[in-house]
């Protein structure tokens, strides 16, 4: 959120506080949350820092400081409830029995199901239960320093702290994390150790920091369990490929509905109505309703260490390519499981998205940024001339068609087994510029480590081509990532990047998409400064199954997007995913070579103005 939004809100401009409240209300959320685990109080305490940030924001003197210091508020407002329930009477030897955390909003669970987490990701999520209040206080900004949301200095100034004082605290409290994570992994041993059970036959099932410490005592003692310390994965590496949970997609409807965050907010709430009214409403109905992934700006990919998997879910690229791709590509680009940033067909179970009517076509428009990406389908050739795109790419060195005048093929280099002289040929001679490996950060997709990428990159390089990066899952900008280290091992070993390719799917359907998108963006540019293609982008998300905006919000989408990516001089090119539908409601632009989607539609006419 740029400085010029926030300092337009302080002075009483409507758009631009519904702008701020979008984007930083699933951060507070999010933080609020983790804080306090689920808690029945979480939504009260959200509201209440909501209110307190429209309401300070005429006195912020420094409006460049605006994430830190709502964050601070944030914080501020957990500290007050936990006092709140420290100073509450007790009934018998316990506190209240129903001051406990929701169960439909817990954030381990949530994190675990809506995020399909697992291996040591699912650990970490469980192991948060078992930390006490004062780390998880902790965690909750340190989780989103982790993911890139926040920075060291915010953490520190939320916590009022110095940031050496910050830096033990965090050390100690991931320690404490860890030992909870040794826990987590022997509790779910099979067979449990016999040791093991008999120190938990008096435990009554709820983690706490109390038994964490029995229990991990137990753990490194026992020759059995000790194991459960072997080959953990640095926390902060796994946290940052968890997104945010998000708040509802109701909650910015019902803002864009009622005009509550007017001009003059601070009046509206004392009067008793407007804002305070409207974010009691939301947050009433925030624990049965809150779905989703949030694809925010710094989703961050994991290492290729991180051993996470995503079962059940095969793009449509691959399943299609599989019975259609030249001999020599990947045979591993058949089937493969979509990871959030990546994403899989329509799902039976998701809702089917409204239809949208488009009485007539806008006049279509080509624009040299313009492009899709394409799997084979027999309307190919008919589709990329529709749709007026300047360029078009399909995982593979080989076109899909044959030649169409203003439509130039880019050719990709998949993965590790492609770099032969046969598709390297291949590639040279159908293209200009060449696509270096597609989402390598994923066991799923092409599945090379750093090195591996690296060492072969030279060969990309020796075919003279233009040439992108590598196109990460997501995490590009986060330091240390999959994608941070090949372009370090670049510089280091004076290799050629001409341009940087990237991935981005949203999983938030409200207008913020377009900023969280931009965001990501911006960041990636700042740390490498080179040209960016954003080679496959759309929005959708996954909740039992996937979930795809509908058609309405899509094509708002389309055509907010596509504007701003016009109008970011770093951004050379873009790509939507992708050119064919296979379901009504998906993201596909043409369920036939000649009919578009509503989508479709939008894209046709996108790159105007």
């Amino acid at each position: 959120m740029s400085t010029a939004t926030v300092i337009a809100a302080r002075a009483g401009d409507q758009r631009a506080l519904d702008a701020l409240v979008g984007e930083y209300l699933p951060l507070i959320y999010n933080i609020v949350g983790r804080a306090l685990q689920g808690h029945a109080d979480v939504d009260d305490v959200v509201q209440e820092t909501m209110l307190r940030i429209v309401d300070g924001l005429p006195r912020l003197r420094e409006p460049e400081s605006f994430r830190s210091w709502a964050v601070a508020i944030a914080m501020s407002q957990v500290r007050d409830r936990h006092r709140r329930q420290v100073q509450a009477p007790l009934v018998g030897d316990w506190a209240d029995p129903t001051d406990t955390a929701d169960p439909g909003a817990d954030f381990a669970d949530l994190a675990i199901t809506r995020l399909r987490l697992s291996g040591q990701r699912q650990e970490v999520a469980e192991a948060t239960r078992w930390l006490d209040h004062d780390d998880r206080e902790l965690l909750s900004l340190w989780w989103l320093e982790a993911a890139g949301q926040l920075d060291r200095q915010e953490v520190v100034e939320a916590l009022h702290i110095t940031r050496q004082h910050a830096a033990v605290r965090i050390q100690r409290m991931k320690a404490q994390l860890d030992a909870a994570r040794a826990v987590v992994r022997a509790l779910a041993a099979r067979p449990r150790c016999p040791e093991l059970q008999a120190v938990v036959n008096s435990w009554d099932g709820r983690p706490s920091a109390l038994w964490r410490k029995r229990l991990a005592r137990h753990t490194r003692d026992c020759q059995r369990c000790d194991r459960a310390w072997i080959d953990m994965v640095a926390a902060e590496r796994l946290l940052a490929g968890i997104s945010l949970v998000p708040v509802p997609f109701v909650f910015s409807a019902a803002a864009a509905k009622t005009g509550a965050f007017a001009t003059g907010a601070t009046a509206t709430v004392k009067a008793g109505g407007g804002i305070k009214t409207l974010f009691a409403g939301w947050f009433a109905a925030l624990k049965p309703a809150m779905v989703g992934v949030a694809a925010t700006v710094a989703i961050a990919g994991a290492a290729g260490a991180v051993y996470v998997t995503t079962q059940g879910h095969d793009r449509p690229d691959q399943v299609v390519a599989a019975a259609q791709s030249p001999s020599d590509e990947p045979a591993a680009a058949t089937a493969s499981a979509a990871p959030p940033s990546s994403p899989p067909p329509p799902s039976s179970a998701a809702p089917s998205p409204s239809k949208t009517t488009v009485a007539a076509a806008p006049p279509a428009v080509r624009t040299a940024k313009k492009g899709v990406s394409t799997f084979n389908f027999s309307g190919n050739g008919q589709a990329l001339r529709d749709v007026k795109a300047s360029w078009y790419y399909n995982w593979s060195s080989d076109p899909s068609v044959a030649a169409i005048s203003g439509v130039e093929f880019v050719p990709m280099i998949w993965g590790g087994a492609s770099v032969n002289t046969a598709t390297l040929n291949k590639a040279k001679g159908n293209g200009k510029v060449l696509l270096g490996f597609n989402e390598p950060d994923l066991k799923e997709q092409s599945n090379m480590s750093v090195q591996q990428a690296l060492d072969l990159w030279p060969q990309l390089q020796a075919t003279g081509m233009r040439l992108g990066s590598p196109a990460p899952a997501y995490g590009a900008d986060t330091p240390g990532g999959w994608f941070d280290q090949f372009m370090s091992g670049i510089k280091a070993r004076g290799y050629r990047v001409d341009f940087i390719a990237l991935h981005w799917y949203g999983g938030d359907f409200s207008t913020a998409a377009t900023n969280q998108l931009k965001s990501y963006l911006q960041n990636v540019y700042n740390r490498y400064k080179l040209p960016i293609w954003l080679t496959e982008y759309a929005l959708m998300r996954f909740d039992n199954g996937t979930v795809y905006p509908t058609a309405d919000q899509q094509i708002t989408f389309v055509k907010n997007s596509t504007a701003m990516l016009q109008g970011l001089s770093f951004v050379e090119r873009y790509a939507w995913f992708s050119l064919p539908s296979s379901k009504s409601g998906d993201t596909g632009l043409y369920s036939t070579g000649t009919t578009p989607t509503g989508v479709g539609a939008a894209y046709r006419a996108a790159g105007g103005g």
